[in-house]
Order: C-alpha cells, then structure tokens, then sequence
C-alpha cells in the first residue's frame, strides 16, 4: 500500500514558441476554414430485442454491477450500428483518451516523424565551450530509455540479461562532445526544454498523482521517463520473540549517480505478518523525498517509481557530470531554462474557439514544401535523434505511458506557416485544439468528446461510446490503420491486455485500448467474432463499486458475448 502528497500549482497555458524545429511538421496555408454541417447520428439497437442485447442486458442485471453507470456502442467496420445502450452519454474515458490523441498523431504528424534532442556551444580552436553548453530539449519522449522497441513478452529472451546503461543517450552525446574537441566548458550546463510552455501538469490532474510516474510531469527534455525507482528492502529479525532486534530498512533510490533528490527516510521494520506500508511525500519544487512508513521482515521489497520534478535540471545535472568524468572541465553549474507564460484563457473556451485558417490547413494534411526555408541555429555540437513516431505511439498504447500520450498531444502543438514561420505553441491548449479539429474533421460530434489533456489521467475527460467507435471505424479507412491497430494490446498477449482474455476464442483475436481511473473503466477496440467478421466495441462504466473487479470481469464477459453472437 501507498499514499502520497504533493502539492503543485499548474495549468500555465499558451506560450510564444521558444526553440527551434525543422519543418518536417504540418504546414499552413490559406485554406478556408469552412463551417462544418452539424453532425447526423445512426440510431443504435437497443434493449434486449436481440440475442446479444438480452445477453448484455443479463449480463449488468448482476447486482454487483447494476448499480454501475455502462455504456456500450458495438458497430460494424464501417461504422453500422449493432447494438448501444447510452451510447450518447458522457463517461470518463481514463487511458481511451490515448486513442484520440495517437490517432491525431498518426495522422497530423506522420508514422515516420522524428525529432532531434541537440547540444549547443561556441567552441573555440582551443577546445573552450565560452558561455553556456546548451542541452535543447525537442519532445524526444524516449530520451535515454530503455523501452523501445516494444517487445512482447513472449518474444522477450529468457533468463538474465545484461541491464542496460542508464542515460545511455546522454552518455553517446558526452562522447561526442569529446569526440568534437570540447576541453572546457566556460560557463554553465543548460537544460533547455522552452518548446514548450513551462506546464508540467496538464489541467485537473489530481495532485495525489504528481509524486509517481504515471504522473510524471511533461517537459520538452524528458529524460529517462522523468522516473526514478525507489525500493524500500526490509531489514532482518534476530534474538528470541521477546528480545526481537531488528536490523534497519533500506531505501535506494536509482538516481544514475546523479544527487538530483534527497531521501529522507522514516520507515520503520515491524513484525512478520504485519505487511507493507510504505508512504512517499514531496513538496512542490522540493528536492526531497519522505519516504515513510512500515515494512514486515518477512515483505517482499517495496518497488515504487518515483517523478522527478524538474526533468530538464536533472538532465542537466547528468551531462555536466558524464563532461567531468570525461576528463572535461566544466566551470558552471547544471542549470534549467524554463518558458514560464500564462494564457488569461479559459482552458476550454480557447480549446473551443473557432480554428484559424492556419490550423485548419494542417489538419487538412498540407505540409511544408521541400524549398521552405528553415532557420538553423549555428553551433551545434552534438546532437540524437528520435525513434519514429509510430515507435513511441505502440509503446504508449501497449503499456498506457501517460507522460509520453501527453509529449505527443504538446507535439500537435506546434505547427507552421509559411514560410516555416511557427505559430502554434506547443501548449496543452493548441495540442487539444489541434486533436479536436482533427476529430471534427474525422466526422466525430464535437458535443461527444471534452479532453483536457492527453492521456486520460484528468478526471474531467468526457467521451461518448458512440463517438469513440466512430474514432476506430474512421481509422480504419486510413494509411496508418495497420501501424495503429498494431499498437494496440492483444488479449491474453500483451501490453496491458497480456491477463485478459487468456483463452481461445478470445486470446489473440481482440485488439484494444484499457482505461482506469478511480472508479471509472473503459475498454475499447477491435474483436474477432464467431462469424469470421470483425467489429468494433467501445464500454465504459462510471461509478462502479471500488470493492472488487466485479465491474472488469462483467465488462470481459460482454466482449465475450459480442464475438460470439455477431
């Protein structure tokens, strides 16, 4: 068990742009941004009229989860109706919300799309860096990880393997440095991720989320996740029951080397049985982490993942050290280069404002032309480019990575005109803008989805089942569809579905995004059914009993009952 406190003032928004990209995102041109005809909906089957309306309807008549509130839109490929219930009504949507945004970005952005992470300085004939080195951060979600590719895991070889080398990306531009000449750095290391907005929260995160990895905080040099791990290892138990002496709990936590936090620990041994309980603090901008609490001599280790507060300064902080154990003398500090702005907006009302010319030409699919010029800032030193982005996007779905769906919804943020003039931002705000007009030029209602971030974590995240069925229907019309579809978790295989659905007729055959937060859960894809046909799914259920999987159990049971009547 855990809990955690932090406490963080967030939701800056909307920003001038900062950093410099090449123009290999859309481009804008002077296309009208014509009205768009008010959306016309199928009407859904309902009612235990059918036999798999009669079998779902048995299905939530279980009072375990009757008093739940589930909505279900079940369609044909091409978007026919096969059965709803509240198929119009809003549920949360947790981590479906990652269909949305990596289905804008596989079709804003481009499967192959990459971005490049550079080192900046003025080196002289002598080998001096004079002034600041610059680490400039380009939205490289995978920066120094060690996740990609995607591996299933029972394609992932047995038995030990070697670990990998942490910040290995960090340790290849170091080398480069050397490689380049670079004696001396006169001034300071300079972590810069101004791409992007200071916002490392997106707006309504609960802050009982920020301390852990799922809620990592997002930055323009993410480094390593933005993650760290913790683990609180149990001391040992010695002398009779009435004389027990105990030996001290242990906390690690893996910095890399790197004294970016410093851990305070008050955890105590208790008696076998007794379990583990073990809490983490951090105040907001604070360095240090409590870690407190009680751990039984007879617990496994506590694992946690911890957030690191300031990605941007810890990287920072790691490359002027890998500079020094290269024999490189490095007379400044690690420092951190912020855009801190503020958008006096409301966040849905400049989501919801009419999209620029601008904007609705880069949704249209135009992109810069081969001749556009770009701007290239001189003095590069080093420099590590990205893992396309059709990569990233099976990673964030096969495991549900929050902080990279959010690095991929601020890359959507930006966006050009010509001549490769950038106007968008790269905010939270211009990255839901820009998933929006994609959306409602994709068909969907722009009454049945409200999104304020990216990866679902926000709680008031609202989608209609019938508006996320017609999000998979009208991707599988698209270039990407089988890149995409691929990214998805195969039941009883992998990503976050590898314990669902373990036996035939279903393991293998459902392709699906999962969503939980708090007591709300959402599953929806792709299913082969008994006909030889595939069709589209989309459940959600809101306000379900926090007891048991009661709800999750019924949920896989109608995805069972889909494929088998249809």
């Amino acid at each position: 068990m855990r809990t955690s406190l932090l406490y963080v003032t967030h939701g800056l928004l909307s920003a001038s742009l900062g950093a410099v990209i090449l123009c290999s995102l859309p481009s804008l041109g002077q296309t009208p941004n014509l009205p768009i005809a008010p959306p016309s909906h199928p009407v859904f089957p309902a009612g235990a009229d059918t036999p798999l309306g009669a079998q779902i309807g048995a299905l939530l008549a279980d009072p375990s989860v009757s008093r739940a509130h589930w909505g279900i839109a079940v369609t044909t490929l091409d978007g026919t109706p096969i059965y709803g219930l509240d198929e119009g009504k809003f549920f949360r949507p947790a981590s479906n919300a990652k269909l949305y945004t990596t289905a804008a970005a596989m079709a804003l952005l481009g499967p192959e799309a990459t971005v490049t992470t550079k080192v900046f300085g003025d080196l002289d004939a002598n080998g001096t860096v004079k002034g600041d080195l610059e680490l400039v951060g380009a939205a490289d979600a995978n920066l120094a990880s060690d996740d990609l590719p995607y591996v299933a895991p029972a394609l992932r070889p047995k038995g030990p393997q070697p670990q990998p080398v942490g910040l290995d990306d960090l340790r290849a531009l170091a080398d480069q440095l050397a490689a380049k000449g670079v004696k001396r750095v006169a001034g300071r290391i300079v972590g810069d991720d101004t791409l992007f907005p200071h916002e490392p929260f997106a707006d309504s995160w609960d802050v009982g989320d920020l301390v852990w990895e799922y809620g990592a905080p997002v930055s323009a040099l993410t480094i390593a996740d933005n993650e760290m791990k913790l683990t609180v290892t149990p001391g040992t138990v010695s002398g009779s029951k009435d004389h027990e002496r105990y030996t001290p709990v242990t906390v690690t936590l893996e910095q890399n080397g790197v004294p970016y936090y410093t851990v305070n620990s008050q955890v105590d041994g208790t008696a076998a049985g007794t379990g583990s309980h073990v809490n983490v603090e951090r105040l907001p901008g604070s360095r240090e982490l409590r870690v407190y609490g009680t751990i039984a001599v007879d617990a496994k280790p506590d694992v946690e993942h911890v957030s690191i507060d300031d990605p941007a300064l810890y990287a920072a902080m790691a490359l002027r050290q890998m500079l020094v154990e290269r024999g490189i003398t490095v007379d400044g500090e690690a420092a951190v280069q912020h855009q801190v702005v503020q958008d006096g907006r409301g966040f849905m009302s400049a989501v919801n404002e009419p999209l620029t010319e601008c904007e609705a030409d880069a949704i249209a699919g135009n992109r810069c032309a081969p001749t556009c010029p770009v701007h290239v800032r001189p003095n590069m030193l080093a420099s590590k480019e990205s893992a396309p982005l059709a990569e990233d996007v099976t990673l964030t779905l096969k495991v549900s990575q929050n902080l990279h769906a959010e690095m991929l919804l601020h890359r959507l943020g930006i966006f050009w005109s010509a001549p490769c003039k950038a106007i968008g931002t790269g905010s939270t705000v211009d990255g839901a803008r820009m998933v929006r007009g994609f959306l409602v030029r994709a068909g969907l209602d722009p009454a049945d989805f409200v999104f304020y971030d990216g990866s679902g974590l926000s709680s008031h995240d609202l989608v209609t089942p019938r508006a996320t069925a017609q999000l998979l229907s009208y991707a599988t019309k698209q270039p990407w569809f089988a890149q995409w579809k691929a990214a998805l978790p195969v039941g009883g295989e992998d990503g976050t579905l590898s314990s669902r659905f373990p036996d035939a007729p279903l393991k293998d055959h459902l392709f699906a995004k999962t969503g939980t937060l708090g007591e709300s859960r959402g599953l929806s894809g792709y299913v082969d059914t008994a006909s030889g046909k595939q069709v589209i799914f989309s459940i959600f259920v809101d306000d379900h009993s926090p007891s048991g999987p009661a709800d999750r159990v019924v949920m896989d049971k109608i995805v069972a009952a889909i494929a088998g009547n249809e």
